[in-house]
């Protein structure tokens, strides 16, 4: 792949132009972390709304009908389903990881194995996240895990 560099004239806006023979999904992948390297979300605290980065985020959470938003040290209410949300970070590093949860494998320390099947997410704040036992091909697909590694 060849990459090239050029500063637009005064004034105009920055482009990125791809040509490629096939847009496979890592190129796809790339495109979105782009794109979303720029977006916020709106959450929302006791205190008031603020706009978090998809970077800053370990993983959404649905509980009693409210989703929310677990970062470092941080918990947000944000007003989209999670539906909504795994539709929004497809391509990206959010995955789902259960009925009720989505989780950044960035910032995935390590997964250790569970009980049936299931195995457990250790974030690099310290939680840890069930991975639902029907969700766990999809995650050792998207951290290129090989199937004889369990």
């Amino acid at each position: 792949m060849k990459i090239i560099i050029e500063t637009p004239e005064q004034g105009a806006e920055d482009e990125i132009v791809n040509r490629c023979a096939e847009l496979d999904s890592e190129l796809m992948e790339l495109i979105y972390a782009l794109k979303s390297g720029r977006s916020k979300l709106t959450a929302y605290t006791e205190d008031g709304i603020v706009k978090l980065s998809p970077k800053e985020i370990f993983y959404f959470e649905a509980v009693d009908n409210k989703v929310f938003a677990y970062c470092e040290k941080s918990v947000y209410e944000v007003k989209q389903k999670l539906y909504e949300l795994e539709e929004s970070f497809a391509n990206s590093d959010f995955i789902r990881v259960g009925k009720s949860v989505i989780v950044n494998v960035s910032k995935i320390v390590k997964i250790s194995p569970s009980f049936n099947g299931r195995f457990e997410a250790h974030l690099k704040n310290g939680e840890k996240t069930v991975i639902s036992r029907q969700y766990v091909p999809e995650m050792k697909r998207k951290l290129n895990i090989s199937e004889g590694g369990r």
